[in-house]
C-alpha cells in the first residue's frame, strides 16, 4: 500500500513537471522563468493547496539528486573566457570607453557583499536572524539561471553592460558557493575542519589535469558515440565522486557538484555533451526537485505569522537595496535607467538561497519557516526583476552591432569586395599606402580608402585596424603580408585573413591560426568547379541565391528541428557542419549550438538570419 503511494506521488510530480512549460507557452506567459513556475505549481498540489504528494524515499532521492544536478550545470554555467582580458575596447553609445568588465565587476560585488553584511547585521539586530554570516550569503548572491536568458533575450549578452552584469552574477556565484561550504565546515557542529575543504579542491585539480590529459584521445573520442558515451559517463562518474569527497571532508554535497560543474567548464566540452547533460538534467531531475520545493513550502503557516509575513518586503528590500547601491559606480559609464535595470536583474536570486536555506534549517541555525519565508521571497524576485529589467533597459543600449573588417591593401579584389560587403550587418574599411594623384581620385570617387604612410605596424597602430573584428591583409608583397598578418593576429584579433602565393609561407601562417587563401589557387579551383559543375558555380557566384555560412549561437534555436523554423524566408538549408561531421539537413533534423550552417537564399534575408543566430 506504502508502494503504490509512493508512485501515484512520483507520477503526479512526474505529470505536472511534464505539463507547466506546455501551460506557460499556451497562456503566453514567457515573463516568468520556468523553474519558478514549478514551484508554483509545487505549492498548488503540495502542503499549500491540495497535499496531494506524500513525502517518500523515490521523491526524496530524485529531488537531492536534482539539486545536485542543478548545481554541477550551474558551475557548467560558467563560461571561463569572459574573465579573459583580450577583449577588445569599443566606444559606447554615449562615445565613452568601454570600462574592465572584470575589474567594474569584482568591485561592484565586493560592494554587494559589504551593503549584504551591513544589512543581514540590521536583522540579527532586529533578532529577526542569528547568524549574519548566512544573512549575508543569502543576500548576496544571485541567479545564474535567471540573469544568462534574460540578458540573451535582450540581445545584451556581447554589449559592455551585458558583460559587467554576467560577470557580477559570476563571480557572485563563484564566490558566495565557496563560501557557503566554509559556513557549513565553521558552524556545523563546531568542529571547524575548514581545512579539509583544501582535500576537495586538491581533488578537484587533479581530476582536471587528468581530464586534460586524456580529453583529446582517440580511443576515448571512438567510445564516445553509440551505447558507451563515455563522455557521458566520465561526467556522471567525476560528479559522484567529488560529491562523494564532499561529504567525507563536512562540506554539503552540492559544492562537490558544482566542482564538478566549474572543472568540465574548464575542459571546454563540446557543445553536443552539454546538450545532452542540459537535455537530461532540466528534462528530468531538475523539474522535480523544484517541484518539490513548492510541495514542502506551507505558505499559510507562513501567512499566519505576522512576523514572517512582514519580513517578506524587508528581505525584497534588502535585496534591492544590496544591488542598487553597488551598481550605482556604473553611473560612470551608463546612464541612470541602464544602471538602475541592471540592478533589479542583479537583484533575481533562487537556487543558491534554497541551497542556504535548507543548509540553515538542517544545521538549525534558522526555522522552518524562515526557510520558508526565504525561498519564497527567493521565487518573487525571480518573477518580478526579469519584467522591472525589461521595463527599465532603454531601447537604445541594444544596438545592432556591425562586424567591422578591415582590409589592408586596396587592389580589385578588394575594393569591390569591401564595397559588397558594406550592410546592416558589415562595417568595411580600407587602409592603403599613398597613391598617385590620377589613381587615388579614381578609387576616391568609388570606394572610401584610408591612407596610411606605409605597410608597418606602427603605422598601423594608428588606425582602428586593430578594433576590428576580421582583418584581411592583401597587398602586393607575400612577405610584407605574412609579416603583417602574424603581428596582427598576436594583437588579439580573432580571424585574420591573408593573401599569400607562395606555398613556403602558407604552411606556418596555417601554423598561427591565420586564414590564407591564393588568387591562383581560388581561381584554379573556381575554373574546375565551372568545367565539372556548372551549376554549383551559378549558386556560388549569384548574388541572389549564394551560399552563406552562419554559426548558431543563439539559445533560443537549440534542439529546435529544422521543421519547426521560425523564419519563413527565402531560406534554404544545404549543409550543416557539427564538429567533424558534415550533416544533410532535413525536417527533423535537430539544430544544435555552435553547428555551422550553409545556407542560401538572398543576401538581404541571410543578413537578418545571421544577425539573430549569432545574436550580433
Amino acid at each position: 500500500m506504502e508502494h503504490g503511494a509512493s508512485v501515484a506521488s512520483l507520477v503526479i510530480v512526474i505529470i505536472v513537471a511534464f505539463l507547466t512549460p506546455l501551460f506557460l507557452h499556451r497562456l503566453k506567459l514567457a515573463f516568468i522563468p520556468v523553474v519558478v513556475a514549478e514551484i508554483i505549481v509545487g505549492l498548488v498540489i503540495g502542503k499549500s493547496g491540495f497535499n496531494l504528494v506524500q513525502d517518500d524515499m523515490w521523491l526524496e532521492t530524485l529531488s537531492t539528486l536534482g539539486f545536485i544536478f542543478l548545481m554541477f550545470l550551474s558551475g557548467l554555467e560558467i563560461d571561463f573566457s569572459a574573465f579573459s582580458g583580450k577583449k577588445k575596447k569599443e566606444k559606447l553609445p554615449n562615445g565613452k570607453d568601454e570600462p574592465n568588465s572584470f575589474l567594474v565587476a569584482s568591485i561592484v560585488f565586493i560592494g554587494i557583499f559589504a551593503v549584504s553584511y551591513g544589512l543581514s547585521y540590521l536583522f540579527v539586530l532586529a533578532g529577526i536572524i542569528e547568524n549574519a554570516f548566512l544573512m549575508t550569503l543569502i543576500i548576496s548572491t544571485i541567479s545564474l539561471g535567471v540573469v544568462v536568458p534574460t540578458l540573451k533575450e535582450a540581445h545584451l549578452m556581447k554589449t559592455g553592460i551585458g558583460q559587467i552584469i554576467l560577470l557580477i552574477a559570476v563571480i557572485a556565484d563563484l564566490v558566495t558557493m565557496v563560501l557557503l561550504a566554509v559556513f557549513v565546515s565553521l558552524y556545523d557542529g563546531g568542529q571547524g575542519n575548514t581545512w579539509l575543504l583544501l582535500v576537495l579542491f586538491a581533488a578537484g585539480m587533479l581530476l582536471f589535469f587528468v581530464g586534460k590529459r586524456f580529453k583529446n584521445n582517440k580511443l576515448l573520442e571512438a567510445m564516445s558515440t553509440g551505447t558507451i558515451q563515455i563522455g557521458t559517463r566520465a561526467v556522471f562518474t567525476l560528479i559522484i565522486l567529488l560529491v562523494a569527497i564532499s561529504e567525507t571532508v563536512g562540506a554539503e554535497n552540492i559544492l562537490g557538484a558544482f566542482l564538478a560543474g566549474v572543472l568540465v567548464s574548464l575542459l571546454a566540452p563540446d557543445q553536443e555533451l552539454v546538450h545532452k547533460l542540459d537535455s537530461f538534467g532540466y528534462g528530468f531531475l531538475i523539474p522535480i526537485f523544484f517541484v518539490m520545493v513548492g510541495v514542502d513550502l506551507d505558505i499559510w503557516q507562513l501567512f499566519g505569522d505576522p512576523k514572517m509575513l512582514m519580513l517578506i518586503p524587508l528581505l525584497l528590500i534588502a535585496l534591492l537595496v544590496s544591488k542598487l547601491i553597488p551598481v550605482a559606480v556604473l553611473k560612470i559609464w551608463f546612464n541612470t535607467k541602464t544602471v538602475i535595470a541592471a540592478g533589479f536583474l542583479l537583484t533575481s536570486t533562487l537556487s543558491l538561497v534554497i541551497a542556504a536555506a535548507t543548509i540553515g534549517e538542517r544545521m538549525g541555525v534558522i526555522t522552518s519557516e524562515m526557510s520558508g519565508t526565504l525561498i519564497l521571497v527567493a521565487v518573487i524576485s525571480c518573477v518580478l526583476t526579469p519584467i522591472l529589467f525589461k521595463n527599465f533597459m532603454p531601447k537604445e543600449t541594444v544596438t545592432e552591432k556591425k562586424l567591422k573588417i578591415a582590409f589592408i591593401g586596396a587592389n580589385q579584389l578588394t575594393l569591390p569586395i569591401s564595397r559588397e560587403l558594406k550592410s546592416s550587418l558589415y562595417d568595411t574599411v580600407i587602409y592603403h599606402t599613398k597613391q598617385e594623384k590620377s589613381e587615388s581620385q579614381i578609387a576616391d570617387s568609388l570606394f572610401e580608402v584610408n591612407e596610411i604612410g606605409d605597410f608597418t605596424i606602427s603605422a598601423l597602430e594608428n588606425t582602428e585596424v586593430f578594433s576590428a573584428d576580421i582583418v584581411v591583409v592583401s597587398t602586393g608583397d607575400d612577405k610584407i603580408n605574412a609579416t603583417l598578418a602574424i603581428a596582427v593576429k598576436e594583437k588579439g584579433i580573432e580571424r585574420v585573413i591573408v593573401r599569400i602565393e607562395s606555398p613556403d609561407l602558407e604552411e606556418g601562417l596555417r601554423e598561427k591560426g591565420v586564414e590564407v587563401y591564393s588568387v591562383f589557387n581560388s581561381s584554379k579551383a573556381l575554373l574546375r568547379a565551372l568545367i565539372e559543375s556548372p551549376r554549383v558555380m551559378n549558386i556560388l557566384t549569384n548574388q541572389d541565391t549564394a551560399l552563406y555560412e552562419i554559426r548558431l549561437l543563439n539559445e533560443a534555436f537549440d534542439g529546435m528541428t529544422v521543421r519547426r523554423f521560425p523564419f519563413t524566408g527565402d531560406i534554404i538549408f544545404v549543409r550543416i557542419f557539427r564538429g567533424k561531421d558534415s550533416i544533410v539537413p532535413h525536417g527533423d533534423t535537430e539544430l544544435q549550438l555552435n553547428d555551422r550552417l550553409i545556407v542560401t537564399g538572398t543576401k538581404e534575408y541571410v543578413d537578418e538570419l545571421k544577425r539573430e543566430l549569432e545574436m550580433l
